[in-house]
């Protein structure tokens, strides 16, 4: 007879909103192979977790209080590896993808797929096989190519001050927020014109719109502690 627990694939969900996590765990739980260890609602108690529940798969949605999905990613790469992580979103942005892909998670899913899809993509998980499909891996290349790189070229407060400019906010006011100087804003508008090779302000705020690039490397900066 069989050992049943080498063939159970042991799953932890992270979600930030019940509903979701209720919705997971009922699909999931009706699938024999398949054993929900536990729930985690931001990345704070997806590491308190990761080491008492050991899981097999982390269902992980994007976007989460706490620590992001890369720097989630790098560590258990680093303190877990036995541990693989795919992302469950219901934000479908290339941004999103093409950092999945990068930082080294299994899959990119949405949580419009159906049911059958999400216990697929497990259990190929399970067996080492990552479930990118062709389509997204270009979608993720051609993000990286247009727009990732002119994105990661500009620094940390030129992105804030382009962030802002997005949000509708003029130079002066950029300025008080920043605690800068009107001058200094200026400076910093230059710098991005030139590093998006757009020649206005406005061809920036769309620029910034389209693509919403914001949230990866955002993330990356909000480290494990």
């Amino acid at each position: 007879m069989s050992d049943k627990s080498t063939k159970t694939i042991r799953i932890l969900i992270a979600d930030d909103e019940p509903l979701a996590r209720a919705g997971i765990r009922t699909v999931l739980s009706q699938v024999e192979d398949f054993e929900v260890v536990g729930e985690a609602q931001d990345g704070f108690e997806v590491q308190e977790l990761v080491p008492k529940l050991l899981p097999k798969i982390l269902l992980l949605d994007y976007r989460m209080p706490g620590p992001g999905a890369y720097n989630l990613e790098k560590w258990i790469r680093e303190n877990y590896p036995e541990t693989t992580v795919l992302v469950l979103t219901a934000h479908d942005r290339d941004a999103y993808l093409s950092e999945t892909i990068d930082s080294g998670m299994a899959g990119f899913l949405l949580k419009n797929e159906k049911a059958e899809r999400l216990i697929q993509s497990i259990r190929n998980i399970a067996t080492g096989t990552p479930v990118f499909s062709e389509e997204q891996i270009e979608r993720a290349q051609k993000w990286k190519r247009h727009v990732g790189t002119k994105w990661k070229s500009l620094s940390a407060r030129e992105r804030e001050v382009l962030q802002r400019l997005a949000s509708g906010e003029d130079n002066k006011t950029i300025a008080e927020l920043l605690t800068i100087s009107v001058k200094t804003v200026e400076f910093h508008v230059t710098n991005i014109l030139k590093k998006l090779n757009v020649t206005s302000r406005e061809e920036a705020i769309v620029w910034m719109l389209e693509h919403q690039p914001d949230d990866p490397w955002i993330t990356k900066d909000q480290g494990i502690p």
